[in-house]
């Protein structure tokens, strides 16, 4: 939901059933199918097929038989619905659609999903107007169509789901980690090498749960791992691509400041103060006049790619810099070609 706002690993139990000691040999899509209200037999068929339900904790088939004693636990990626969704007529940038999916540009400033304050104008309020005929539309899930999320003030690419079907096999491929998305951003500082790997669980800090944290102990957080790449070396900041291995909340801003390079004006982890550079008043207002351009934090989820969710083509989605970050990056560039003048 990443830089994302939710983990892209995690799956939420729904329902959990315990099967009676007399339970008689059935079909497990038979018997959801009959504890289960508003929801049709095809739709927990795709949930089984994409290995959404689970008895004692492994994945079955639609026609595995249930017995006596077991646990059925029906998981999904997204929660139990919380709040009512309104749907809103609101532009979207999209790439790219078809009968099974479509791909956004999300414009930066713009949440996701509703929740925390924000029950209007966000990405699934326009989604729920733009597919609002649609049974996946109409279904009553919290994040209908959500495969992953980037946060409010991340901009970039987005594949959303528009069948049930689709949205088990995207969300499969995100769990599995067979799915590609590379980031463009611009840090504080330049690394000691120019290709690396960043390894450290993240959870939420203990002292400010509305941002992550990187643990050194193996028992707290999640499991995380982000690689980066020099792109260009920009004087006091620098050009990277970094890509997920995981989807960890706030992955690639909160690794990337474990290793003392913040993003570029994240407000969250210390990026939105002048952390490099000379104290001259002319470099001081250059980086001030920056932050006014880009009022965010530098991320964009530049590349995407993943297997199309009926037909199995590779496809790879790759969307230009938004303008406040191009054009920030330009002003560094011509900073270093004339700093003597700057400073």
């Amino acid at each position: 939901m990443t830089d994302e706002t939710i983990d892209q690993q995690e799956l939420f139990e729904h329902f959990r059933f315990e099967t009676d000691p007399g339970q008689s040999l059935l079909r497990i899509d038979k018997f959801l199918f009959n504890r289960l209200e508003s929801t049709s037999r095809t739709r927990i068929q795709n949930a089984a097929i994409a290995g959404n339900i689970l008895v004692d904790g492994n994945p079955v088939k639609p026609n595995y038989k249930v017995k006596p004693g077991e646990i059925i636990q029906v998981v999904l990626p997204q929660p139990p619905r919380e709040t009512e969704l309104i749907p809103e007529n609101i532009p979207l940038d999209i790439i790219y659609e078809d009968n099974d999916l479509l791909i956004v540009n999300k414009e930066p400033g713009m949440v996701v999903h509703p929740g925390h304050g924000n029950f209007t104008g966000t990405l699934v309020n326009a989604l729920m107007w733009h597919l609002k005929d649609l049974p996946l539309f109409k279904s009553g899930e919290s994040r209908p169509g959500l495969v992953h999320r980037i946060d409010k003030n991340t901009s970039g690419l987005l594949v959303i789901a528009k069948t049930e079907f689709s949205l088990n096999r995207l969300a499969r491929q995100f769990y599995d980690r067979t799915s590609g998305r590379r980031y463009t951003a611009l840090i504080w500082g330049s690394p000691k090498e120019d290709i690396g790997t960043i390894t450290g669980n993240i959870g939420r800090n203990p002292k400010d749960r509305k941002v992550m944290f990187v643990f050194k102990e193996d028992d707290q957080g999640k499991h995380a791992v982000t690689h980066f790449k020099v792109l260009e070396k920009l004087g006091y900041v620098s050009l990277v691509e970094c890509r997920l291995e995981t989807g960890r909340t706030h992955q690639i801003r909160v690794h990337m400041n474990y290793i003392n390079h913040p993003l570029f004006n994240d407000p969250e982890y210390g990026g939105d103060k002048i952390l490099r550079g000379t104290t001259f008043t002319k470099y001081q207002q250059f980086v001030r006049n920056c932050f006014n351009i880009l009022p965010r934090q530098a991320l964009h989820a530049k590349q995407l790619s993943f297997d199309h969710p009926v037909n199995g083509k590779r496809m790879e989605f790759e969307t230009d810099l938004p303008e406040d970050m191009t054009t920030v990056i330009n002003k560094w560039r011509t900073y270093i070609a004339g700093r003597d003048t700057i400073d």
